[in-house]
């Protein structure tokens, strides 16, 4: 782990409540009604100009509520180093705003100078998880702050993986100080193709390194071998099976933060306020329902 440890503050500061993936769609019924929500999350990689109509509104928007800044083209993964220009960027962004929390993608996206429109999986290795951490390192130490990484949703395994997943991901929280950010969406869509159980998954997480959640929707498909295939696409509802898992991780550790993520097929603001609306809701529930007990760690 780099110096990092030694800052004074390194926690998570987003409050422990439902946000939205900030969207231009809905910039303006955001500013007119100033929605009773926990937070908003961007992708940092859509501000990383100098000006501009996106500016304006979240400078706006960030004036009011704290923000989650989730990067996407770090490619964290991959084999080379990280891209210098895009960090300083990313510096800067953070600076500007002021972001409650960084997140960014267990994943690679780029080689070289070619740089692809996805996040792609990687082996668990030894060596792999030498290169991730040495490469988060590099992003803790530039922005000067404790980042969180997200698990993927995976179609593929490797049979050159030495280890799984949680072990790869206890890892590199152990090496580098990062925090985690729990995608319960990835858990299922991963469960499902390689025919896991993703309660098991989530029992076995290391919760105590969370500092913020991510819901989603995905698309049914099937594979070559007509057997159920998911796909991560962030285009529609939060399915029934993943808020069932929400709603047992939520009892087991109490309220956190929690973002809904829709990126495709964006509905109106009112659909997706109503997603944020139904997590604060199994999270209020559960509160009351365990609050006699003692049984919650958050208030």
């Amino acid at each position: 782990m780099t110096g990092l440890q030694d800052k004074a503050d390194l926690s998570f500061t987003l409050p422990q409540r439902g946000g939205a993936g900030l969207k231009p769609e809905h910039y303006s019924e955001i500013l007119a009604q100033k929605p009773d929500i926990g937070f908003f999350e961007i992708h940092a990689e859509n501000y990383m100009g100098a000006g501009g109509a996106p500016h304006h509104y979240l400078e706006r928007i960030r004036a009011d509520y704290p923000l989650s800044l989730h990067g996407v083209g770090l490619s964290i993964g991959g084999d080379g180093p990280l891209d210098e220009a895009h960090l300083a960027r990313l510096k800067h962004l953070c600076a500007r705003y002021e972001p409650a929390a960084f997140s960014e993608h267990l994943a690679w996206s780029s080689h070289d100078t070619i740089f692809l429109n996805d996040l792609l999986p990687l082996p668990y290795t030894q060596a792999r998880l030498d290169v991730v951490c040495d490469h988060i390192d590099r992003v803790q130490e530039v922005l000067g702050r404790r980042m969180l990484l997200e698990n993927p949703s995976t179609y593929v395994a490797f049979a050159s993986s030495e280890m799984d997943e949680l072990s790869f991901l206890a890892g590199i929280v152990r090496r580098t100080g990062c925090g985690l950010l729990l995608d319960v969406n990835n858990v299922h869509v991963s469960a499902v193709n390689h025919r896991r159980d993703a309660r098991d998954y989530l029992a076995a997480f290391p919760i105590e390194h969370v500092g913020e959640i991510h819901l989603g929707g995905h698309a049914p498909d099937t594979d070559d071998e007509g057997g159920p295939l998911l796909i991560d696409a962030h285009d529609r509802e939060v399915d029934e099976a993943v808020w069932s898992l929400f709603a047992d991780l939520m009892a087991r550790t109490g309220p956190l933060p929690v973002l809904i993520e829709w990126d495709n097929n964006v509905p109106s603001w009112p659909v997706l306020l109503g997603q944020v609306q139904e997590a604060e809701q199994i999270m209020a529930q559960l509160r009351h329902e365990a609050r006699p007990h003692g049984l919650l760690r958050h208030g």
